[in-house]
């Protein structure tokens, strides 16, 4: 695969790729697939759940609507926005301590679902959009873990309150589907989407 941003004297030139979102973790994640950004543009949106709205559906919405908060660029928009749910009920980002271990206390033990919406937004404005899921259990999680876990702050701004990436990964008894799209951004989706629309080139 030729590398983003590398020459290819047959190939046109590619359009800039903006990314939607502040999340460093997503920045890492891309870079880790070779694709640097252009520009970084947060998208500034209400991210309140609507009334009984379904994990999945809620990933989906916010992504889409990340992608077309931004103003028209001649440039493809990256966006994502990724949920925990367990059966219907939402875990967003934690506000505190106190919420982020009633999180991990329904967490202990089960069974849950992250998904996270992808959309890319083309410079005609269409959308490319894409759903993932991966299912994690966690172990049965004793007080003290909670405890230790909890003082190390990794909870903080992290869907469900946890970071699989870190000490979390754990806790982690059983993993089905796409442990980049745990972290913030399914990867191989990802790519499929970039090659899609030629900014990646086999």
């Amino acid at each position: 695969m030729v590398q983003a941003g590398a020459k290819d004297p047959e190939a046109p030139p590619r359009l800039p790729l903006v990314l939607a979102s502040a999340s460093p973790r997503r920045l890492e994640l891309l870079a880790r697939i070779g694709v640097v950004p252009d520009q970084v543009m947060p998208a500034e949106i209400d991210e309140t759940p609507q009334k009984a709205e379904l994990p999945h559906r809620l990933a989906a919405r916010l992504a889409r609507e990340k992608a077309l908060a931004l103003p028209p660029l001649d440039a493809l928009v990256l966006a994502a926005d990724t949920v925990v749910g367990v059966g219907r009920r939402l875990l967003g980002k934690p506000a505190d301590a106190d919420e982020a271990r009633r999180f991990l206390t329904l967490l202990s033990g089960r069974r849950h679902r992250v998904h996270t919406g992808l959309a890319l937004r083309l410079p005609d404005g269409r959308l490319r959009e894409r759903l993932v899921e991966s299912c994690v259990t966690f172990q049965r999680l004793t007080e003290q873990q909670l405890d230790a876990y909890l003082e190390t702050g990794e909870w903080q701004g992290k869907a469900g309150g946890y970071a699989i990436q870190g000490r979390a990964e754990a806790f982690v008894r059983f993993l089905s589907g796409s442990h980049s799209n745990v972290v913030g951004l399914p990867l191989y989706e990802t790519t499929q989407m970039l090659r899609g629309c030629g900014w990646l080139r086999p």
